[in-house]
C-alpha cells in the first residue's frame, strides 16, 4: 500500500518532467534557421563595384532604430528642394526606407505608411524563433508586397542594402536579388530578430558592422555624397546613464567618425538618446530630422553648386 501510494504521488512530478522535456524538443526543433536559397536570393558583394552611369548624388542612410523615422523628414526635404539623389545607401532601418524611397513612394507616402497599425504590422515575435524572438518573415513579406515583388535591380533608383556577415562581423552589400530577404537581413539585430541565410551564410544587422555606409556610395563613384546620422553623440549621453550604455554609445561613435569624413555633407538629427518604439517617437523623430534638413539646406544646395551639380529649385517651386 505504502509503495503503490509512492508511485501515485510522483506520478505528476513525472509526467510534469516528461511534458516539460518534450517542450524543449519541440522549441529547439521548431527554432529552424532560415535559409533563403531561391533563383532570387541577394547577391552578397564583399565591395561595391562602380557604379554605370557614375551616380551624381548618393544619399546615405543609417541604422538607428526608431530613430531612423528622422530619415523621412529628410527625404521630405531633399523632394521639395528637387535634389535629385539617384543612389541610396542604407543600413537596417536605413535600408527598409531607402528601398520603399528608390521605389518610388514620396516621402508623405512612406511616412503615411510608417504610421499604419503598430510593432506588429513588421514584427512577428514567436517563442519558436531561431536565436532571438522575433523571426523577421513578416517584414520580408511587408517588404515585397509594398514593392510589388520588384527586385533591388529593378526599382527606379539605385539602392544598396548594407549587412553583416554573421560570422565574420564584416559587411556585404546586396545591389541585386529580394529586397524582402535583403531588407530582412540588413535588420537582423542579434538577439531580437532571427539571423538570415542566404545559400548557407548567414547575416545580421548593417548596423554591426556599417552603420553609416558612406564608403559604400563611394566605391559606387558617387559625385557628391549625403550621409545621415540618426545615432546620438557621446556629449548628449545623460549622466544617469548606465556604463553599458555609455561605452556603447562611445564604441558607435568611433565606428561611425571615419565614415562622415567621406562624406561631401553630413546630417546630424539630434532624436531623444532613449529611443522607443511608439507613434510620438516615431513623429518626433521625423520631425527632428525635417527641422535639421531645413536648417541645413541652404548650406546643401551651396555645396551643390559648388560641384556644379545642377538643382532645378524652379521645376518644385
Amino acid at each position: 500500500m505504502i509503495d503503490h501510494t509512492l508511485r501515485q504521488s510522483h506520478r505528476p512530478h513525472r509526467v510534469a518532467s516528461v511534458l516539460a522535456f518534450c517542450l524543449v524538443i519541440a522549441l529547439s526543433g521548431c527554432a529552424t534557421p532560415f535559409n533563403y536559397v531561391a533563383e532570387d536570393a541577394p547577391l552578397p558583394l564583399v565591395s561595391v563595384p562602380a557604379s554605370d552611369p557614375r551616380p551624381r548624388v548618393a544619399l546615405v542612410l543609417g541604422a538607428g532604430g526608431p530613430r531612423g523615422y528622422a530619415h523621412i523628414g529628410v527625404m521630405r526635404v531633399l523632394e521639395e528642394a528637387c535634389i535629385d539623389v539617384d543612389l541610396i545607401v542604407g543600413s537596417s532601418v536605413g535600408s527598409l526606407l531607402g528601398v520603399f524611397w528608390a521605389s518610388g513612394l514620396s516621402a508623405a507616402e512612406i511616412d503615411r505608411r510608417s504610421t499604419e497599425g503598430g510593432p506588429l504590422t513588421l514584427f512577428d515575435p514567436s517563442l519558436f524563433a531561431d536565436r532571438g524572438w522575433v523571426h523577421g518573415r513578416r517584414l520580408q513579406a511587408y517588404v515585397n508586397r509594398e514593392l510589388e515583388g520588384k527586385r533591388l535591380e529593378n526599382l527606379p533608383r539605385r539602392v544598396i542594402v548594407v549587412a553583416t556577415h554573421r560570422d565574420e562581423k564584416t559587411p556585404r552589400f546586396f545591389l541585386e536579388g529580394n529586397s524582402g530577404v535583403a531588407v530582412r537581413a540588413s535588420s537582423a539585430m542579434p538577439g531580437i530578430i532571427s539571423p538570415v541565410g542566404i545559400n548557407g551564410t548567414e547575416y545580421e544587422d548593417g548596423d554591426v558592422s556599417a552603420p553609416v555606409a558612406v564608403s559604400a556610395a563611394r566605391s559606387a563613384g558617387a559625385e557628391f555624397v549625403i550621409a545621415v546620422n540618426v545615432y546620438p553623440r557621446t556629449a548628449s549621453t545623460p549622466t544617469n546613464a548606465s556604463e553599458h550604455s555609455r561605452q556603447q554609445v562611445a564604441r558607435r561613435e568611433r565606428q561611425i567618425q571615419p565614415e562622415m569624413a567621406l562624406a561631401d555633407f553630413v546630417l546630424h538629427p539630434e532624436t531623444p538618446y532613449e529611443a522607443s518604439p511608439s507613434k510620438q517617437f516615431f513623429e518626433a523623430s521625423r520631425a527632428i530630422g525635417e527641422e535639421v534638413a531645413r536648417a541645413e539646406l541652404p548650406a546643401l544646395l551651396a555645396a551643390l553648386r559648388a560641384r556644379q551639380i545642377p538643382v532645378d529649385t524652379q521645376r518644385c517651386s
